[in-house]
C-alpha cells in the first residue's frame, strides 16, 4: 500500500464518518449506563495534627517541626492495621473483617505539613463519617501507645484532630459528566480507529486515483471517466432518455468524447466493454455508450456478446432468443434479427450456446463482427466478465479494444490488475477504464451538473423528439467526418418501438 499522509487519514476519517459516530454514541450510552448501574459511593475525611509536647524552647520546637514531618508519612501506614482497624470494626459492629474495613481507608499527607488526613468510602455517608472518627481516634491512641517511651507516663508525640469527618451530601462516584467524557472519547477513538483499520485493508477501488495506480502498475491505459450513482438508473436504462442533461447522461458523454482521443491516427470503431467480476454495471455502459455515440450523429449497433448471462434485450425490453447465435449458426442474416431502440441498433444474444468460449474465438464471429463494422460507424459489444471465464479473450482479435468497467467500493485493485493482464497476456488492446456507480458526493452538483439550459420538462422532451424525428434526414445527408470518429452511415434495420426495462441484468 502507499504511503499515507495526514490528508489521507482524514479523508478516511470523513468516509467512515458513520461509524465513527455510532461509536461515539454507544460509548456515550455506556458512560451513562454505569453510572446508573454503578452504586453510589460516599467520602468522609477527618484529619490530624501531628506535634511534640513540652517543646517551648524555639531551636527544640524548629527540631520537633522537622521530626514530625518525616515521621507523619510512617504514621500513615499505620492507619491501615489491624491495631487500627480491628478495634474500630467491633466498636461500630461492622460486618466487616479489619482487611475489608481497611481497604476502604485511604491516608494523604500534604507536602511540608504535620497534617495528616483519613477519608473513608462507602456506600452509606453517615457510615462513612462515623468510621472515619473511629479510626482517627483509634490511630492517634495507637501512636501515642507507639511513641511512648518505656517507663514514661506520655509520649512526646499528640496527634490532635482538627477536621472531625462530617456526613457527605452527594456521592463521590459515579461521576456522570466524567463517564460520558469518557465514554465519548473512548468511542470516538475506538471508531476512528476501526475507521482507519477498514481503509486500510480495503483493497476495493474507491477513486480515480485508485483506478489510475492500478492501471499503472500494469502499464495500462488511463481512466478514461467516471459514472455517477443514481439510484433511479434500474427504471430508465438509457440516462438520456430519463433526463438529457442529468449527471449520469453527461457522464457518458464525457465517455465518448475521451474515447475519440486514445488514438487518433485509428480511432476504435469495434469496442468491447467488459468488467473483471460480475455485477459491475458494464451492461448499463454498453448500453449507455452506445446511446451516447448514436447522439452523435452516428450510426451504432451494439451485440450482446455475453453468451452466459445475457442482459441487453431484457433491460431494453427486446427479443433475446434471435441474436448473434442465430447468425452465427447460419439461421438468420443480421438484418433478419437485428432489433432497434429507434436511436441505435441492437442484435442480441440469441439462444445460449454451451461453448461460448469456442464460438467467440472463431472465425464465423469475426465475420459478423466485421460485416457488422462496415455497416455501422461503431458497434458496441457487451461481454462476459473477465476473471470467471475465458470467452472475453477469446474475441481479442475480433475487436479494436476493450473498454474495462470497475464498481466503486466493489472491485478491488487486484482485479483490475489482473483482468487488464489477462487481457494484454492475449495481445488485446485496452482502450481504457471507468469507474461505475459513483457516489455524487461534495459540491459537485453545483458546478458541473447544475449547469443546464433552462426549459421545461416539455420542452426537452420535444426537442429529443424533434432530434431523433430529424436524424435519418441527416444520415443521409453524410456529413464529413467529426473529430477522430468517421462519418454517420445510413442506418439499416428495421426500427420497433423502444420499450422501457430496468437496467442491464448485469449489471454483471
Amino acid at each position: 500500500m502507499d504511503i499515507l499522509d495526514l490528508s489521507d487519514y482524514l479523508r478516511f476519517l470523513v468516509r467512515r464518518w458513520r461509524i465513527i459516530a455510532a461509536l461515539g454514541l454507544l460509548g456515550t450510552a455506556v458512560g451513562v449506563f454505569v453510572t446508573h448501574t454503578t452504586t453510589p459511593q460516599y467520602q468522609a475525611t477527618s484529619t490530624l495534627f501531628v506535634s511534640l509536647q513540652d517543646w517551648d524552647d524555639t531551636v527544640k520546637l524548629n527540631q520537633g517541626n522537622s521530626f514530625a514531618q518525616a515521621r507523619v508519612r510512617s504514621y500513615a501506614e499505620v492507619v491501615t492495621s489491624p491495631y487500627v482497624t480491628g478495634p474500630v470494626a467491633e466498636l461500630l459492629r461492622l460486618d466487616m473483617t479489619p482487611s475489608q474495613l481497611a481497604r476502604k481507608i485511604t491516608t494523604e499527607v500534604p507536602l511540608e505539613t504535620v497534617l495528616l488526613k483519613i477519608t473513608v468510602t462507602d456506600t452509606k455517608p453517615s457510615r462513612a463519617a462515623r468510621i472515619s472518627n473511629a479510626v482517627a481516634h483509634r490511630f492517634a491512641e495507637v501512636i501515642a501507645k507507639i511513641e511512648r517511651p518505656e517507663g514514661a507516663r506520655v509520649s512526646p508525640v499528640r496527634l490532635s484532630i482538627t477536621g472531625h469527618a462530617t456526613k457527605p451530601k452527594t456521592p463521590t462516584s459515579p461521576n456522570l459528566v466524567l463517564n460520558l467524557a469518557l465514554g465519548l472519547v473512548a468511542g470516538l477513538g475506538l471508531g476512528a480507529g476501526l475507521a482507519v483499520a477498514r481503509e486500510s485493508l480495503d483493497t476495493s477501488v474507491r477513486s480515480r486515483n485508485d483506478l489510475t495506480r492500478c492501471l499503472a502498475d500494469t502499464g495500462g491505459p488511463a481512466v478514461l471517466g467516471s459514472v455517477a450513482l443514481d439510484q433511479s438508473a434500474s427504471r430508465h436504462t438509457v440516462a438520456a432518455d430519463d433526463d438529457t442533461f442529468g449527471r449520469r447522461a453527461e457522464d457518458f458523454r464525457r465517455l465518448r468524447t475521451n474515447l475519440r482521443f486514445v488514438d487518433i491516427d485509428a480511432p476504435p470503431k469495434v469496442i468491447a466493454v467488459t468488467s473483471a467480476v460480475s455485477a459491475e454495471g458494464k451492461t448499463s455502459i454498453s448500453i449507455n455508450l452506445a446511446s451516447s455515440l448514436a447522439e452523435f450523429g452516428s450510426s451504432v449497433c451494439l451485440v450482446d456478446a455475453d453468451l452466459r448471462r445475457p442482459s441487453v434485450a431484457s433491460a431494453l425490453g427486446l427479443v433475446q432468443d434471435a441474436g448473434l447465435t442465430t447468425v452465427m449458426i447460419g439461421q438468420a442474416n443480421a438484418e433478419d434479427v437485428m432489433q432497434s431502440t429507434g436511436a441505435f441498433s441492437v442484435l442480441a444474444s440469441g439462444v445460449l450456446p454451451p461453448n461460448p468460449a469456442e464460438m467467440l474465438g472463431s472465425e464465423q464471429f469475426r465475420s459478423v463482427v466485421r460485416s457488422l463494422a462496415d455497416r455501422f460507424d461503431h458497434v458496441v459489444i457487451d461481454t462476459a466478465p473477465v476473471l470467471p471465464v475465458a470467452d472475453t479473450p477469446a474475441m481479442a482479435s475480433a475487436v479494436d479494444g476493450y473498454l474495462l468497467a470497475a464498481r466503486y467500493g466493489k472491485t478491488s485493485r487486484g482485479q483490475v490488475t489482473d483482468a487488464v493482464r489477462a487481457l494484454q497476456d492475449v495481445g488485446a488492446t485496452v482502450l481504457g477504464s471507468v469507474l461505475n456507480m459513483v457516489p455524487a458526493k461534495g459540491d459537485s452538483e453545483q458546478y458541473g451538473y447544475g449547469y443546464r439550459p433552462k426549459t421545461s420538462g416539455r420542452r426537452e422532451r420535444l426537442r429529443l423528439l424533434a432530434r431523433l424525428m430529424l436524424r435519418p434526414r441527416l444520415r443521409r445527408r453524410r456529413p464529413a467526418t467529426i473529430g477522430a470518429f468517421p462519418a454517420p452511415a445510413a442506418p439499416t434495420g428495421k426500427d420497433t418501438t423502444p420499450v422501457a426495462a430496468q437496467e442491464g441484468g448485469d449489471h454483471h
